[in-house]
């Protein structure tokens, strides 16, 4: 069987290495004839590559060819991403990606052409990387209603994360040094403006709750207005501060999704998953939480991913394996503002004792909490739970004291 892959980056590159390199293996334990990359379409040169009788710069060359019944896409965005892998869909070839761009903006669109034409649009690594979270999800927790999804999303925000967690680094030098290891882009506003983490837990939300879950409607909050300050005030109250997206069911059954920094319990399941380790807790009603770890970035874990859904491609035969869900509505969504928590909350006051009366007035049962050598005109405490956006109101009014860091926890 003959794919084609459109994009050489890290990951297609990737993925040309995994079918060259196990071939025989992935032949042989999957019951194939033969899986064969015929046309790799990028516009650069590659005149040293191992597969460079295989590069085309015209996308008539996939599309037009008949033995080409998989394409894979890794080539990132959405154009041309969006247009090549429509087309390919609508010719009758089977297309897998990792972009979680394009899932996100136009998973449902995307998947509704591939059931029409009994064909499969596949994306494992469009969240994960090389972790196992798609298929799982969809398969092996099939028994049961999903009413929770919580993830560390982003690998460049965790390892900022912990560097401050544990090195007492500032977000700005946590932040080079991420640049200088290559965990984070020189532009690096998708990762720490939270957009990266948003697009796949609209993914996941997408997944588990059956609507299609745009970008656009998730309210979206990145790490940096976090402070040492924030940091070590979690600590002391036995928390550690992670920047998750999370999505569940409110009471009266909508999706609720949020990309934000939160305290989380410094011994819940997602406290030590540091560095630039993903983690996605998914809450089933007959499982309960599982939890499912790795990388979430690289060539060749990612690769893997990819490969894995071309193979379930391969097998398939022609017969739609994949997964579905529906169209977005506009009352599918409750805003994380109309949802019940408590938040975390540090600022300056320049009267304390005063600012403490007022908060308490604000807020009974509020816990103030301390650190070492804090001005002494800071203030922290943690809410009692309450409406969101009542919380954030109440805040604002509180006399004599001006907020400087307001997190949620998890």
């Amino acid at each position: 069987m003959y794919i084609a892959i459109m994009g050489h980056g890290v990951v297609g590159s990737g993925v040309a290495e995994v079918i060259s390199k196990n071939n025989s293996l992935i032949v042989k334990h999957n019951n194939l004839d033969s899986l064969e990359v015929k046309h790799i379409l990028d516009l650069r040169e590659f005149p040293d590559s191992p597969y460079k009788d295989k590069f085309t710069k015209d996308f008539n060359d996939i599309i037009n060819d008949e033995d080409v019944k998989i394409v894979v896409e890794t080539m990132g965005g959405l154009n041309p991403a969006y247009k090549f892998v429509k087309a390919c869909l609508e010719a009758g070839k089977s297309v897998v990606t990792s972009n979680k761009e394009l899932v996100a903006a136009h998973g449902y669109e995307l998947l509704k052409i591939a059931g029409e034409k009994n064909i499969n649009f596949l994306f494992e690594a469009s969240v994960g990387g090389g972790i196992p979270v798609i298929r799982p999800i969809s398969r092996c927790m099939a028994a049961n209603e999903i009413t929770r999804i919580a993830g560390i999303l982003n690998g460049t925000t965790n390892f900022i994360l912990t560097k401050m967690i544990t090195e007492n680094m500032s977000l700005e030098d946590a932040l080079k040094l991420a640049q200088d290891n290559g965990y984070a882009e020189k532009d690096p506003t998708n990762d720490i403006e939270g957009f990266d983490a948003c697009r796949k837990i609209c993914i996941l939300a997408s997944l588990c709750f059956g609507r299609h879950v745009y970008p656009d409607d998730i309210p979206t909050q990145g790490i940096t207005k976090i402070t040492l300050a924030d940091v070590e005030y979690a600590k002391n109250y036995g928390k550690v501060i992670k920047l998750l997206g999370t999505a569940m069911r409110s009471p009266d059954e909508k999706v609720c999704a949020e990309v934000s920094p939160a305290l989380i319990d410094s011994t819940g399941p997602l406290a030590n998953v540091n560095d630039v380790f993903n983690a996605v807790l998914v809450d089933g009603n007959a499982v309960g939480e599982v939890v499912f770890y790795g990388k979430g970035a690289g060539k060749l874990p990612t690769a893997s991913a990819v490969v894995a859904d071309v193979i379930d491609c391969a097998v398939s035969k022609g017969t739609k394996i994949g997964y579905t869900w529906g169209e977005a509505a506009e009352n599918n969504l409750v805003s994380s503002s109309e949802m019940l928590t408590r938040l975390y909350v540090r600022g300056f006051a320049s009267d304390i004792e005063k600012a403490k009366e007022n908060i308490k007035d604000k807020f009974a049962g509020a816990e103030f909490i301390t650190r070492e050598n804090a001005p002494e005109n800071e203030i922290a405490f943690i809410t009692p739970s309450d409406i969101k956006r009542k919380l954030i109101k109440d805040i604002e009014e509180i006399g004599n004291f001006d907020s400087q860091s307001v997190i949620r926890l998890f």
